[in-house]
């Protein structure tokens, strides 16, 4: 889901043929399935260590148990698969801690979030594939509604599954908590997300996107998505631990993991995910690797070779130093090594898939506590870059060389950036005010950015090993800048590039200046408001008479009664903003947001103008120099104040987010 860093969901598919009958037989029992045994490994070049079960048991034994308990998670799933079979599938702490439950790595359901995604991706070259789809048509045509161009230009099912559509982010209705969730078309139909970017130009990641293929897959088949995904995936591959239902059906709730923020925390409620194709899958670690396996035998019996290989293709991108989309997995390079992949959260699980197609090697991990700190997102990425340096090393790698125009590239760097995953139609758009990205430099002249820190928290050091390329000097990540006519225009670093970037923050939203421009208003404003009592006090102590009189003396009391109408307002935004994260808070709250945003709008709008009619009275009469003074300082403070609420959309009606 959506966070500044609150992860998102997804959503998946697979099943029976194509064009079947509807599949009428009973389900099969739920028996656990037995691990199959992996062939012999060949021998790994001298100094590296041989992918075995037992040597992978051994590493997860080591690196796994410890972290989970440092991290305060409660359990955690993780699966290897390599040549076809599985090497190794193994539970790690609790499914539910108050019962003394081990996870199950056969039967335990987790929640994989947006690696959901994946099965609607294949669901949709499914379809490519028996001729119903056309991954550059407009969508439009298999819609029965109507998705508007962006300056004449539709959507293609390519751009949808490249993240480059141009969808802006929403929040609302995302997730929610045992609440029932609407059918499929009603959801995509009920708000579309405004278009922000020309489709094919941006990566800008869109679980609204994915929704609407888990839709266009529903029409073109004939059958409802849940129903497909069971036929064509699940039903294919023998996935017994695996559905995308909401709510959990009841043969599966005894298998499902409890979620939790931390391990020593309580067990939340089940999470319901309002775009289901985006996210809202339960799955067992070994029937996660059914599915990983299909994909590793080119298609299985998913898809075509042709198709698989299609899929698994990297498409066009416009920093090509760095990781790239292919048809709805997302790269991960490494040593030299290919990865497609995918990330998944909901608010208490969290999860990776890595499949290597050259190497026939598959890992997923699974977590169903976020942990201390968003631990959750550390470990994830140390199990990659650790699974990866010791059994799909680069035997060449050498430390990286500086180049001699690191120092210059770096400066190109400096400023505030906006995530292209952005809002841009309400009112949380204010949230990249605070969440937009500075870069800067470090003593030495390397760019420091703070989304870019090593597992322990600290900024990595980076070195420019390319022209506006720059490389972790002790890791594996990657920064490369696209740079037009001598500027830099857009960055990303690898394990989020395929889809998303950074852009320049226009001027007008610069929060380098205009935050400290809107504090510096709050703070005039919250003084004057505070004259008005602090004033009747000091003249009711010591007898001094009110001097203002007539309109000088309305227009006081009018502008700090207004003065205080702006700092209710403002803390009514506040609430609203923070409140944000709290899923289960959406739709209860509407009658606040339109509240505060009838209030604000008049204190806004209504205080810049009162203090500029303060300010011709205090200029035009005989007013002391600090009147005058702080009539000019609260022109400047009421104008900060209402350039953000315009820029930032607080002057809006709507409670759609």
């Amino acid at each position: 889901m959506w966070k500044r860093s609150l992860s998102v969901l997804a959503a998946g598919l697979l099943g029976l043929a194509i064009g079947v009958p509807a599949f009428t037989q009973a389900p099969a029992p739920l028996t656990p399935t037995p691990q199959t045994a992996a062939a012999a490994v060949p021998a790994s070049p001298a100094g590296t260590a041989s992918l075995t079960k037992t040597d992978a048991d051994a590493w997860l034994d080591g690196f796994m148990p410890y972290a989970l308990a440092r991290g305060d998670v409660a359990g955690a799933v993780v699966v290897v698969v390599k040549d076809g079979q599985v090497l190794t599938q193994r539970g790690f702490g609790y499914a539910d801690v108050a019962k003394r439950k081990q996870v199950d790595p056969a039967t335990t359901l987790f929640r994989p979030g947006s690696v959901s995604k994946l099965y609607t991706w294949t669901a949709v070259m499914q379809q490519v594939e028996a001729g119903k789809l056309n991954l550059d048509a407009d969508i439009n045509q298999y819609l029965d509604f109507k998705i508007p161009p962006y300056d004449g230009k539709p959507i293609t099912l390519r751009q949808i599954m490249t993240h480059t559509a141009g969808f802006e982010e929403i929040i609302k209705g995302l997730l929610s908590f045992d609440k029932p969730v609407a059918p499929l078309g009603e959801v995509v139909k009920h708000r579309i997300p405004e278009r922000i970017y020309a489709p094919g130009t941006t990566p800008a990641y869109s679980n609204y996107a994915t929704a609407l293929a888990g839709y266009i897959v529903e029409r073109v088949s004939g059958t409802p998505f849940d129903d497909y995904v069971e036929r064509n995936i699940f039903g294919r591959l023998g996935m017994q631990y695996a559905t995308f239902r909401q709510p959990l059906p009841a043969r599966l709730k005894p298998f499902m993991s409890q979620g939790y923020e931390l391990g020593s925390g309580e067990a939340k409620k089940y999470e319901e995910i309002g775009m289901a194709p985006a996210g809202s899958s339960a799955i067992s670690g070994g029937d996660m690797a059914k599915f990983m396996i299909a994909h590793l035998n080119k298609g299985g019996p998913l898809l075509s070779p042709a198709t698989a290989a299609q899929m698994h293709t990297a498409q066009q991108t416009a920093i090509p130093a760095l990781n790239t989309m292919a048809l709805g997995f997302y790269e991960q390079k490494i040593n030299g090594h290919r990865a497609i992949a995918h990330g998944g959260d909901t608010v208490y699980f969290h999860s990776d898939l890595w499949i290597f197609p050259e190497d026939n090697v598959g890992v997923y991990i699974s977590m169903n506590s976020n942990g201390k700190d968003g631990v959750a997102r550390v470990l994830r990425g140390r199990l990659f870059e650790e699974f990866s340096d010791r059994y799909l090393p680069d035997p060449s790698k050498k430390p990286p060389v500086e180049l001699a125009t690191a120092k210059e590239h770096a400066k190109l760097l400096v400023g505030t950036w906006t995530n292209s995953r952005r809002i841009d139609s309400s009112f949380a758009k204010v949230i990249g005010l605070i969440g937009d990205t500075s870069i800067t430099l470090d003593a030495e002249g390397r760019p420091v950015i703070p989304a870019l820190t090593s597992a322990g928290g600290a900024p990595r050091k980076l070195i420019e090993v390319e022209p506006f390329v720059w490389q972790d000097a002790y890791g594996h990540e990657r920064l490369a800048a696209q740079v037009v006519d001598g500027k830099v225009v857009r960055w990303s670093f690898g394990e989020v590039s395929p889809f998303m970037i950074w852009y320049r923050t226009p001027g007008a939203l610069d929060a380098a200046w205009l935050m400290p421009a809107l504090l510096f208003g709050i703070g005039v404003v919250l003084l004057t408001a505070l004259s008005w009592p602090v004033g009747w006090v000091a003249r009711r102590r010591y007898g001094a008479p009110f001097l203002l009189e007539g309109e000088a003396r309305r227009t006081y009391r009018v502008v700090r009664g207004f003065a205080w109408l702006v700092l209710a307002a403002l803390v009514g935004w506040v609430m609203i903003v923070t409140g944000l994260e709290d899923f289960e808070s959406h739709g209860s709250t509407d009658g606040l947001i339109l509240l505060v945003q009838v209030v604000g709008t008049l204190a806004f709008v209504g205080m810049f103008g009162l203090s500029i009619w303060n300010a011709w009275l205090a200029w035009t009469r005989k007013s002391g120099w600090f009147a005058k003074l702080w009539s000019v300082l609260l022109v400047l403070a009421s104008f900060f104040i209402l350039w953000t609420a315009l820029v930032y959309r607080l002057i809006s009606l709507g409670t759609e987010f």
